[in-house]
């Protein structure tokens, strides 16, 4: 069976081998934030409704699963924000009733968490990791650019709500963009805000594969380092690279073997890729990734985005 809306099992650096469930139309978003890998937000909305039919969802759920795969997570991910789908939590209740041997995690800029009935759908997940990028107004509109209806103010006191009723475990992500939001002003801005919402985990991220905007800079290990410093009393650590270790051999060979010999070709970019080999762009990020890191092929900025090519 092809599916539509399922992606993976894929590794991640955060979660292990994740089952991804993309639930929102490709670029649908309440954000448009600089660093996105999956490229700029086509659709910048904060309105919630049902984007993709949950029983299509389940369908898929119900038959990958009941192959039962090994999976450290089931991630609602993809390529926009999963909690505008205003059917998440139906198809969470479902993952538990029917499948709760996997733990579920959400992936969230955490913009929309100061509604109410967001934050009771998603409150049987076991992990949810929200973005929390700056506390200043101006910082927050140069790194995630919004939907206009949303205030920075607004989107900390929805997580700090969230921390008091949910029981699972809150990975709060930072990501650093160097000369935006590294600065002493903004890093103490962030700290009182994390001390407010109390995660069990702080995570600082960057970037480390092309982002929406070419001027998006990836920071030093040291900087980071520096950067964490300013977060005393509290459980962080830097998102590192995945094991590769860990992974079975011919995990994802295939999934190479097609974009290697797809770019071979021609240059492509990941769009490019996700619609000619069928696969979901999350899940080519990954391996372009891998491949990079193989040092098998290379990046090309140009006019319409941005290109990968095999090395000559």
């Amino acid at each position: 069976m092809k599916y539509r809306y399922l992606f993976g099992p894929v590794p991640s650096r955060r979660l292990g081998i994740s089952l991804g469930i993309d639930l929102i139309p490709f670029k649908t978003c309440s954000y448009n934030c600089v660093y996105c890998e999956c490229g700029a937000t086509t659709h910048l909305t904060i309105k919630r409704e049902e984007y993709i039919s949950s029983k299509k969802i389940i369908y898929e759920l119900k038959d990958f699963l009941k192959q039962k795969p090994k999976l450290d997570y089931i991630t609602f991910s993809g390529s926009g924000e999963p909690t505008l789908n205003s059917e998440i939590g139906q198809i969470i209740d479902f993952l538990k009733a029917d499948f709760p041997k996997y733990k579920v995690t959400i992936l969230t800029n955490g913009s929309l968490l100061s509604e109410e009935k967001v934050r009771q759908a998603i409150l049987r997940a076991d992990l949810v990791m929200p973005s929390l990028d700056a506390i200043s107004e101006k910082v927050f509109q140069k790194i995630n650019r919004p939907d206009t209806n949303l205030k920075i103010e607004k989107i900390v006191q929805g997580l700090t709500d969230f921390r008091n009723e949910f029981n699972g475990e809150i990975w709060l992500e930072i990501f650093i963009v160097p000369e935006i939001n590294d600065y002493e002003k903004e890093l103490k801005l962030l700290k009182a805000a994390v001390d407010k919402i109390n995660p069990d985990k702080i995570q600082f991220n960057s970037l480390d594969r092309p982002g929406t905007e070419n001027w998006v800079k990836s920071l030093s290990q040291k900087k980071r380092r520096e950067i964490i410093s300013n977060f005393k009393n509290c459980s962080v650590e830097i998102i590192s690279e995945y094991d590769s270790k860990k992974l079975k051999t011919d995990f994802g060979s295939d999934i190479e073997s097609k974009i290697l010999e797809t770019i071979r070709r021609r240059p492509c970019t990941k769009k490019d890729l996700s619609e000619s080999l069928g696969i979901h762009i999350n899940e080519v990020s990954k391996y372009l990734k891998r491949l990079q890191k193989k040092q098998e092929i290379e990046v090309k900025n140009l006019k319409r985005g941005t290109f990968f090519k095999t090395k000559e």
